[in-house]
């Protein structure tokens, strides 16, 4: 940890900086037009092409959240295939630990972020919504849109996968990132600084002191100690 610890400062330094960029100027700064022109090109086009405004109506859809898991899942198995029982076991550890470390930073930075607005949906007047256009159940709007859980919780897994599985693990992860996250910025749920602002800088601060220090294994094998299955496997040896 000695050795990490500068570098851990590093991101976490990185992390309060990309937040101060967009949190102390006037008006979000630069941050604002950036995210104004990326939710109104978006917006436009839900009129000018069925194909786009049906796309993000699907992505958006409760259900597709569940393709993300499953996306997640097809990629940890397919480094669970080629493990033996052991390994297998390690990385459902390894899922375990990963959801428990979303879990407590999402709501650490839920509750110490000083930021609550709505998504451009709700702050824009005159604009389109994907479900007064089609009348089918999607998200196109949050009243407390900052920072993105959805986009945290998927950098969480690509953090997970770089220390765990590697630098192609980590990937195929960015581009399961934007295939599920980026929906949210399109359909106007979320600001593109939900994102590439509050969910990043709340990754960069938290997750290095988890998985750059000891904390990630010595969680990992305490899972692997206390949760069943363990004696089965020796038993069966």
């Amino acid at each position: 940890m000695i050795k990490k610890l500068p570098l851990i400062l590093l991101l976490n330094a990185a992390g309060v900086a990309l937040f101060l960029s967009w949190y102390l100027p006037v008006n979000h700064g630069f941050w604002f037009p950036i995210d104004s022109g990326i939710f109104h090109f978006f917006n436009e086009q839900l009129v000018k092409s069925q194909a786009i405004l049906w796309l993000v109506a699907i992505t958006n859809n409760r259900a597709f959240d569940g393709c993300s898991l499953l996306a997640m899942g097809c990629l940890m198995l397919s480094f669970w295939r080629k493990e033996d029982a052991a390994g297998r076991r390690r990385i459902i550890m390894i899922g375990l630990v990963m959801l428990l470390t979303a879990v407590v930073i999402n709501q650490l930075a839920q509750g110490l972020m000083p930021v609550k607005r709505s998504s451009p949906t709700l702050f824009f007047p005159d604009i389109h919504r994907v479900s007064e256009l089609l009348h089918i159940s999607t998200k196109d709007a949050s009243k407390d849109s900052f920072p993105g859980d959805h986009g945290m919780m998927l950098l969480i897994f690509a953090s997970f996968m770089l220390r765990y599985f590697g630098k192609k693990a980590f990937a195929v992860a960015l581009i399961i990132v934007v295939v599920f996250a980026f929906p949210r910025v399109m359909i106007g749920a979320h600001w593109l600084t939900d994102i590439a602002v509050g969910s990043l800088s709340a990754v960069l601060i938290g997750v290095p002191w988890c998985l750059m220090t000891p904390l990630s294994d010595r969680l990992i094998r305490v899972f692997d100690r206390y949760l069943p299955g363990k004696m089965q496997q020796v038993e069966n040896k």
